[in-house]
């Protein structure tokens, strides 16, 4: 294994970081509001989901 360079490490990581492409603010806030509306149409289907099968096991076991 061959040794490094804390410095020559450093130095590449620079030049890596550099060649990054960075989103806009648009495309984050963009990308923002669709995760928000994803996560609100997720729990709206999980609690209908959970409110039907709650529903179906207290027909089926007789706890209502």
């Amino acid at each position: 294994m061959a040794k490094s360079n804390p410095f020559q490490f450093l130095q590449d990581v620079r030049t890596e970081a550099g060649k990054v492409t960075w989103p806009s603010r648009r495309e984050t806030l963009i990308t923002t509001g669709l995760v928000l509306a994803m996560v609100v149409v997720s729990s709206l289907f999980f609690l209908f989901a959970d409110t039907v099968i709650r529903f179906g096991l207290g027909l089926i076991l007789g706890a209502r």
